[in-house]
Protein backbone atom coordinates (compact mmCIF):
# COMPACT_ATOMS: atom_id res chain seq x y z
CA UNK A 1 0.00 0.00 0.00
CA UNK A 2 1.59 3.16 -0.89
CA UNK A 3 2.74 5.24 1.97
CA UNK A 4 0.07 8.24 1.60
CA UNK A 5 -2.36 6.14 1.32
CA UNK A 6 -1.60 3.78 4.83
CA UNK A 7 -0.83 7.04 6.51
CA UNK A 8 -4.56 8.21 5.75
CA UNK A 9 -6.44 5.09 6.04
CA UNK A 10 -4.85 4.10 9.25
CA UNK A 11 -5.89 7.72 10.70
CA UNK A 12 -9.67 7.62 9.22
CA UNK A 13 -9.63 4.02 10.93
CA UNK A 14 -8.93 5.78 14.38
CA UNK A 15 -12.42 7.19 13.56
CA UNK A 16 -14.27 3.32 12.69
CA UNK A 17 -12.66 2.16 16.05
CA UNK A 18 -15.41 4.34 18.05
CA UNK A 19 -18.22 2.88 19.31
CA UNK A 20 -21.10 4.93 18.95
CA UNK A 21 -22.25 3.75 22.32
CA UNK A 22 -18.75 4.41 23.25
CA UNK A 23 -19.00 6.47 26.63
CA UNK A 24 -17.11 9.48 27.33
CA UNK A 25 -13.51 9.06 28.57
CA UNK A 26 -12.69 10.00 31.62
CA UNK A 27 -10.13 12.55 31.30
CA UNK A 28 -9.92 14.24 27.71
CA UNK A 29 -7.62 13.23 25.32
CA UNK A 30 -4.98 15.73 24.04
CA UNK A 31 -5.25 17.13 20.52
CA UNK A 32 -1.55 18.96 20.71
CA UNK A 33 -1.47 21.73 18.85
CA UNK A 34 -4.78 21.93 17.93
CA UNK A 35 -5.74 21.88 21.72
CA UNK A 36 -7.26 25.43 21.03
CA UNK A 37 -9.69 24.12 18.11
CA UNK A 38 -11.34 21.26 20.02
CA UNK A 39 -11.21 23.39 23.73
CA UNK A 40 -13.03 26.36 21.39
CA UNK A 41 -15.36 23.56 19.95
CA UNK A 42 -16.33 22.27 22.93
CA UNK A 43 -16.84 25.60 24.85
CA UNK A 44 -19.59 25.90 21.94
CA UNK A 45 -21.12 22.58 22.87
CA UNK A 46 -25.26 22.88 24.07
CA UNK A 47 -24.29 27.10 22.95
CA UNK A 48 -24.43 26.89 19.03
CA UNK A 49 -24.83 22.82 18.49
CA UNK A 50 -25.87 19.46 20.62
CA UNK A 51 -22.68 18.19 19.40
CA UNK A 52 -20.08 18.05 16.44
CA UNK A 53 -17.04 16.53 14.63
CA UNK A 54 -14.15 18.65 12.92
CA UNK A 55 -11.30 16.72 10.36
CA UNK A 56 -8.35 18.50 9.32
CA UNK A 57 -6.59 17.38 6.26
CA UNK A 58 -2.82 18.67 6.02
CA UNK A 59 -0.10 17.28 3.52
CA UNK A 60 -1.49 14.43 2.96
CA UNK A 61 -2.45 13.28 6.52
CA UNK A 62 -5.91 14.18 8.44
CA UNK A 63 -4.22 15.83 11.76
CA UNK A 64 -7.23 16.10 13.29
CA UNK A 65 -10.44 13.86 13.79
CA UNK A 66 -12.21 14.97 16.82
CA UNK A 67 -15.92 14.55 18.37
CA UNK A 68 -17.65 16.88 21.13
CA UNK A 69 -20.63 17.33 22.43
CA UNK A 70 -23.94 14.69 22.28
CA UNK A 71 -26.64 14.09 19.88
CA UNK A 72 -29.17 16.06 20.34
CA UNK A 73 -30.93 18.15 23.31
CA UNK A 74 -32.80 15.34 24.48
CA UNK A 75 -30.01 12.65 23.20
CA UNK A 76 -27.77 12.54 25.76
CA UNK A 77 -24.99 9.97 24.28
CA UNK A 78 -21.76 11.34 23.25
CA UNK A 79 -21.17 11.80 19.41
CA UNK A 80 -18.00 10.19 18.21
CA UNK A 81 -15.96 10.47 14.43
CA UNK A 82 -18.44 8.10 13.35
CA UNK A 83 -21.58 9.82 13.98
CA UNK A 84 -23.75 10.93 10.71
CA UNK A 85 -25.21 14.07 9.62
CA UNK A 86 -27.39 15.60 7.65
CA UNK A 87 -24.98 17.33 5.17
CA UNK A 88 -27.76 19.71 3.94
CA UNK A 89 -26.15 22.09 1.25
CA UNK A 90 -23.09 20.36 1.14
CA UNK A 91 -25.05 18.27 -0.88
CA UNK A 92 -24.93 20.53 -3.75
CA UNK A 93 -20.79 20.36 -4.14
CA UNK A 94 -20.15 16.79 -2.93
CA UNK A 95 -22.84 15.63 -4.90
CA UNK A 96 -24.48 18.16 -7.81
CA UNK A 97 -21.20 19.57 -8.59
CA UNK A 98 -18.81 16.58 -7.97
CA UNK A 99 -21.95 14.88 -10.53
CA UNK A 100 -21.80 18.00 -12.93
CA UNK A 101 -17.63 17.78 -13.06
CA UNK A 102 -18.04 14.33 -13.60
CA UNK A 103 -20.10 14.94 -16.85
CA UNK A 104 -18.46 17.56 -18.44
CA UNK A 105 -15.30 15.83 -18.22
CA UNK A 106 -16.85 13.08 -20.01
CA UNK A 107 -18.30 15.69 -22.87
CA UNK A 108 -21.86 15.04 -21.96
CA UNK A 109 -22.75 18.28 -20.18
CA UNK A 110 -21.53 21.71 -21.72
CA UNK A 111 -21.49 24.46 -19.48
CA UNK A 112 -22.87 27.21 -21.75
CA UNK A 113 -25.90 25.12 -23.59
CA UNK A 114 -29.25 26.24 -22.15
CA UNK A 115 -31.04 24.33 -19.56
CA UNK A 116 -33.54 23.88 -21.96
CA UNK A 117 -30.92 21.19 -24.24
CA UNK A 118 -31.17 19.26 -21.17
CA UNK A 119 -34.68 20.20 -19.09
CA UNK A 120 -37.19 20.86 -22.15
CA UNK A 121 -39.92 21.53 -19.39
CA UNK A 122 -37.64 24.35 -18.29
CA UNK A 123 -40.40 26.94 -19.31
CA UNK A 124 -41.20 30.99 -19.17
CA UNK A 125 -39.45 34.21 -20.48
CA UNK A 126 -36.39 34.87 -20.92
CA UNK A 127 -35.43 31.19 -19.42
CA UNK A 128 -33.93 29.87 -22.71
CA UNK A 129 -31.29 32.23 -22.07
CA UNK A 130 -30.59 30.52 -19.04
CA UNK A 131 -27.09 28.01 -18.83
CA UNK A 132 -26.00 25.42 -16.98
CA UNK A 133 -23.20 27.72 -16.46
CA UNK A 134 -25.65 30.48 -14.87
CA UNK A 135 -26.99 27.52 -12.37
CA UNK A 136 -23.80 26.37 -10.98
CA UNK A 137 -22.88 30.15 -10.17
CA UNK A 138 -26.29 30.81 -8.86
CA UNK A 139 -26.60 33.82 -11.85
CA UNK A 140 -29.81 32.35 -13.64
CA UNK A 141 -31.86 34.81 -11.97
CA UNK A 142 -34.04 31.54 -10.26
CA UNK A 143 -35.50 32.89 -7.62
CA UNK A 144 -33.85 31.46 -3.98
CA UNK A 145 -36.52 29.10 -3.01
CA UNK A 146 -40.50 28.44 -2.88
CA UNK A 147 -42.46 26.18 -0.58
CA UNK A 148 -43.26 23.77 -3.21
CA UNK A 149 -43.55 21.36 0.07
CA UNK A 150 -46.47 22.79 0.45
CA UNK A 151 -47.72 23.14 -2.86
CA UNK A 152 -47.57 20.32 -4.20
CA UNK A 153 -48.36 16.57 -3.21
CA UNK A 154 -45.66 14.44 -5.44
CA UNK A 155 -42.10 14.82 -6.68
CA UNK A 156 -43.22 15.49 -10.13
CA UNK A 157 -45.40 18.20 -8.92
CA UNK A 158 -43.08 19.82 -7.29
CA UNK A 159 -40.27 19.69 -10.40
CA UNK A 160 -43.26 20.95 -12.45
CA UNK A 161 -43.77 23.99 -10.46
CA UNK A 162 -39.63 25.24 -10.16
CA UNK A 163 -39.84 24.52 -14.05
CA UNK A 164 -41.97 26.95 -14.85
CA UNK A 165 -41.10 29.48 -11.92
CA UNK A 166 -40.92 32.96 -13.36
CA UNK A 167 -37.37 34.29 -13.30
CA UNK A 168 -36.74 37.65 -11.04
CA UNK A 169 -33.71 38.69 -12.61
CA UNK A 170 -31.92 38.63 -16.18
CA UNK A 171 -29.63 35.76 -16.42
CA UNK A 172 -26.11 36.40 -15.83
CA UNK A 173 -27.01 39.66 -14.38
CA UNK A 174 -27.50 39.21 -10.41
CA UNK A 175 -26.68 36.46 -7.72
CA UNK A 176 -29.41 35.05 -5.91
CA UNK A 177 -28.13 31.56 -4.08
CA UNK A 178 -31.21 29.60 -5.39
CA UNK A 179 -32.11 26.24 -4.24
CA UNK A 180 -34.48 25.71 -6.83
CA UNK A 181 -31.42 26.26 -9.23
CA UNK A 182 -30.02 22.86 -7.86
CA UNK A 183 -32.81 21.38 -8.27
CA UNK A 184 -33.14 22.40 -12.15
CA UNK A 185 -29.15 21.30 -12.43
CA UNK A 186 -30.60 18.02 -10.61
CA UNK A 187 -32.57 17.51 -13.61
CA UNK A 188 -30.18 18.45 -15.99
CA UNK A 189 -27.60 15.30 -14.75
CA UNK A 190 -30.64 12.98 -14.33
CA UNK A 191 -31.65 13.16 -17.89
CA UNK A 192 -28.14 12.78 -19.29
CA UNK A 193 -27.49 9.79 -16.53
CA UNK A 194 -30.29 8.07 -16.92
CA UNK A 195 -30.40 7.69 -13.25
CA UNK A 196 -31.80 9.56 -9.84
CA UNK A 197 -28.79 11.22 -8.40
CA UNK A 198 -28.56 8.77 -5.69
CA UNK A 199 -27.58 5.92 -8.31
CA UNK A 200 -25.17 7.68 -10.10
CA UNK A 201 -23.15 9.36 -7.15
CA UNK A 202 -23.67 6.06 -5.29
CA UNK A 203 -21.93 4.16 -8.46
CA UNK A 204 -19.56 7.01 -9.32
CA UNK A 205 -18.42 8.32 -6.28
CA UNK A 206 -18.79 6.97 -3.11
CA UNK A 207 -18.35 3.46 -3.57
CA UNK A 208 -15.56 3.85 -5.62
CA UNK A 209 -14.17 6.57 -2.71
CA UNK A 210 -14.85 3.94 0.15
CA UNK A 211 -17.19 6.49 1.53
CA UNK A 212 -19.39 3.53 3.38
CA UNK A 213 -21.69 5.82 5.05
CA UNK A 214 -22.29 8.32 3.08
CA UNK A 215 -25.30 8.46 0.89
CA UNK A 216 -28.72 9.59 0.59
CA UNK A 217 -32.21 7.83 2.16
CA UNK A 218 -30.02 6.39 5.30
CA UNK A 219 -31.70 3.02 5.87
CA UNK A 220 -33.18 2.26 9.24
CA UNK A 221 -29.85 0.37 10.39
CA UNK A 222 -28.25 3.73 10.34
CA UNK A 223 -30.62 5.67 12.73
CA UNK A 224 -28.93 5.24 16.24
CA UNK A 225 -25.81 6.47 14.11
CA UNK A 226 -27.85 9.50 12.51
CA UNK A 227 -27.80 13.08 14.93
CA UNK A 228 -31.26 14.43 14.90
CA UNK A 229 -32.13 17.79 13.21
CA UNK A 230 -35.28 19.82 13.86
CA UNK A 231 -38.30 19.36 15.24
CA UNK A 232 -40.53 19.75 11.86
CA UNK A 233 -43.93 21.74 12.61
CA UNK A 234 -44.25 22.67 9.60
CA UNK A 235 -44.27 19.96 6.79
CA UNK A 236 -44.02 16.25 8.95
CA UNK A 237 -44.74 17.17 12.40
CA UNK A 238 -42.00 15.25 14.00
CA UNK A 239 -38.63 15.28 14.99
CA UNK A 240 -36.33 14.30 12.33
CA UNK A 241 -33.35 11.90 12.35
CA UNK A 242 -32.32 10.20 9.50
CA UNK A 243 -35.04 12.16 7.02
CA UNK A 244 -33.46 15.39 5.21
CA UNK A 245 -34.22 18.34 7.49
CA UNK A 246 -34.66 20.40 4.05
CA UNK A 247 -38.47 20.48 3.44
CA UNK A 248 -38.45 20.84 -0.38
CA UNK A 249 -35.84 17.98 -0.53
CA UNK A 250 -38.67 15.96 1.41
CA UNK A 251 -40.74 16.37 -0.58
CA UNK A 252 -38.96 15.47 -3.59
CA UNK A 253 -38.37 12.00 -2.06
CA UNK A 254 -35.30 12.83 0.01
CA UNK A 255 -33.04 13.08 -3.44
CA UNK A 256 -32.12 16.52 -4.41
CA UNK A 257 -28.82 17.94 -5.48
CA UNK A 258 -29.66 20.74 -3.27
CA UNK A 259 -29.87 18.55 -0.18
CA UNK A 260 -30.24 15.14 0.98
CA UNK A 261 -26.47 13.68 1.57
CA UNK A 262 -25.88 12.20 4.81
CA UNK A 263 -22.29 11.39 6.28
CA UNK A 264 -19.53 11.31 8.52
CA UNK A 265 -16.29 13.45 8.73
CA UNK A 266 -13.97 10.40 7.75
CA UNK A 267 -15.92 9.69 4.53
CA UNK A 268 -15.64 13.35 3.91
CA UNK A 269 -11.90 13.28 4.57
CA UNK A 270 -11.88 10.50 2.30
CA UNK A 271 -14.07 12.83 -0.84
CA UNK A 272 -11.37 16.18 0.67
CA UNK A 273 -8.30 14.26 -0.19
CA UNK A 274 -9.57 12.85 -3.28
CA UNK A 275 -10.47 16.30 -4.72
CA UNK A 276 -7.39 17.93 -4.04
CA UNK A 277 -5.26 15.72 -5.06
CA UNK A 278 -7.26 15.46 -8.45
CA UNK A 279 -7.19 19.38 -8.20
CA UNK A 280 -3.13 18.97 -7.99
CA UNK A 281 -3.31 16.82 -10.91
CA UNK A 282 -1.81 13.71 -8.70
CA UNK A 283 -3.13 10.06 -9.19
CA UNK A 284 -5.65 10.32 -6.24
CA UNK A 285 -4.66 7.63 -3.05
CA UNK A 286 -8.23 7.22 -1.94
CA UNK A 287 -10.55 4.75 -2.80
CA UNK A 288 -10.97 1.23 -2.66
CA UNK A 289 -8.13 -1.55 -3.51
CA UNK A 290 -7.50 -1.50 -6.75
CA UNK A 291 -7.03 2.19 -7.38
CA UNK A 292 -10.15 2.71 -8.83
CA UNK A 293 -11.05 6.80 -7.39
CA UNK A 294 -12.84 8.41 -9.54
CA UNK A 295 -10.12 10.19 -12.44
CA UNK A 296 -11.14 13.84 -13.23
CA UNK A 297 -8.95 16.49 -15.36
CA UNK A 298 -7.02 18.37 -13.22
CA UNK A 299 -7.76 21.66 -15.40
CA UNK A 300 -11.48 20.95 -15.14
CA UNK A 301 -10.95 20.54 -11.19
CA UNK A 302 -9.29 24.19 -10.91
CA UNK A 303 -11.60 25.46 -13.14
CA UNK A 304 -15.03 24.45 -10.82
CA UNK A 305 -13.02 25.32 -7.94
CA UNK A 306 -11.75 29.34 -9.28
CA UNK A 307 -13.95 32.45 -8.78
CA UNK A 308 -16.00 33.06 -11.91
CA UNK A 309 -16.70 36.87 -11.33
CA UNK A 310 -20.41 35.77 -13.00
CA UNK A 311 -22.25 38.53 -12.03
CA UNK A 312 -19.24 40.89 -11.69
CA UNK A 313 -17.93 41.04 -8.20
CA UNK A 314 -19.87 37.60 -6.88
CA UNK A 315 -17.61 35.15 -4.55
CA UNK A 316 -19.08 31.89 -6.43
CA UNK A 317 -17.21 29.40 -8.73
CA UNK A 318 -18.73 26.53 -10.52
CA UNK A 319 -21.25 25.35 -7.23
CA UNK A 320 -18.36 26.31 -4.83
CA UNK A 321 -17.71 29.07 -2.93
CA UNK A 322 -14.79 31.06 -2.30
CA UNK A 323 -13.75 33.49 0.93
CA UNK A 324 -15.67 36.38 1.16
CA UNK A 325 -16.19 39.35 3.92
CA UNK A 326 -17.45 37.45 7.27
CA UNK A 327 -16.88 34.30 5.39
CA UNK A 328 -17.00 31.15 7.24
CA UNK A 329 -13.65 30.27 5.79
CA UNK A 330 -12.50 32.66 8.28
CA UNK A 331 -9.66 35.33 7.59
CA UNK A 332 -6.80 33.33 7.22
CA UNK A 333 -7.40 31.02 4.19
CA UNK A 334 -5.53 31.77 0.54
CA UNK A 335 -5.71 33.14 -2.48
CA UNK A 336 -7.29 29.83 -3.95
CA UNK A 337 -9.48 28.48 -0.99
CA UNK A 338 -12.93 27.22 -2.08
CA UNK A 339 -15.63 25.72 0.10
CA UNK A 340 -19.59 25.65 1.06
CA UNK A 341 -21.58 25.59 3.90
CA UNK A 342 -24.97 23.55 4.93
CA UNK A 343 -27.78 24.71 6.69
CA UNK A 344 -28.02 22.51 9.56
CA UNK A 345 -24.29 23.51 10.67
CA UNK A 346 -21.95 21.66 8.33
CA UNK A 347 -19.42 23.23 5.77
CA UNK A 348 -15.64 22.30 4.34
CA UNK A 349 -13.20 24.14 3.32
CA UNK A 350 -10.05 23.91 1.33
CA UNK A 351 -7.02 26.21 0.45
CA UNK A 352 -4.93 23.78 -1.73
CA UNK A 353 -1.95 26.25 -1.95
CA UNK A 354 -1.56 24.59 1.27
CA UNK A 355 -2.84 21.30 0.93
CA UNK A 356 -5.30 21.82 4.30
CA UNK A 357 -8.90 20.76 4.58
CA UNK A 358 -11.21 21.54 6.85
CA UNK A 359 -14.42 19.91 7.46
CA UNK A 360 -16.65 20.67 10.54
CA UNK A 361 -20.16 18.90 10.59
CA UNK A 362 -22.61 20.03 13.65
CA UNK A 363 -26.70 19.75 13.94
CA UNK A 364 -26.87 23.13 15.30
CA UNK A 365 -30.67 22.92 13.79
CA UNK A 366 -31.48 20.88 16.91
CA UNK A 367 -33.89 21.42 18.17
CA UNK A 368 -34.59 24.36 16.44
CA UNK A 369 -33.40 26.60 13.38
CA UNK A 370 -33.37 29.87 15.27
CA UNK A 371 -29.96 29.27 17.13
CA UNK A 372 -27.74 30.39 14.11
CA UNK A 373 -24.35 31.28 16.56
CA UNK A 374 -22.62 28.34 14.55
CA UNK A 375 -21.90 31.69 12.14
CA UNK A 376 -19.43 32.78 14.02
CA UNK A 377 -18.18 29.31 15.24
CA UNK A 378 -17.24 28.06 11.63
CA UNK A 379 -15.53 31.49 11.14
CA UNK A 380 -13.05 31.26 14.63
CA UNK A 381 -12.66 27.55 14.33
CA UNK A 382 -10.92 27.71 10.89
CA UNK A 383 -8.77 30.65 11.92
CA UNK A 384 -7.56 28.40 15.00
CA UNK A 385 -6.72 25.22 12.56
CA UNK A 386 -4.82 27.78 10.54
CA UNK A 387 -3.03 29.09 13.71
CA UNK A 388 -1.97 25.73 14.55
CA UNK A 389 -0.87 24.83 11.38
CA UNK A 390 1.16 28.35 11.33
CA UNK A 391 5.03 28.04 12.79
CA UNK A 392 5.68 30.87 15.22
CA UNK A 393 8.05 33.80 13.75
Amino acid sequence: MPRRTARVAALLLIGCAHSHAAPAPATAPSYGRFDPVVGYLRSQVDSAFPGGVIAVGYRDSVVLLAAMGHYGADDPRPVTTETIYDLASLTKVIGLTTAAMMLVDSGKLDLNAPVQQYVPAFQGANKERVTIRHLLTHSSGMPAWRPTYAEAKTRDEALALIDTTALLRQPGDTFIYSDLGAITLTQAVEAITGQRLNEFLDARLFEPLGMKSTRFLPPQSWRDRIAPTENDTAFRHRLLRGEVHDENAGRLGGVSGHAGLFSTAPDLARFARWLLETRAGVSPAGGQPGGNAPKLSSSLVRTFTARQNIPPGSSRALGWDTPSENSSAGTKMGPNAFGHTGFTGTSIWFDPDRDLFIILLTNRVNPTRANTKILQVRRRAADLVNDALTPPP
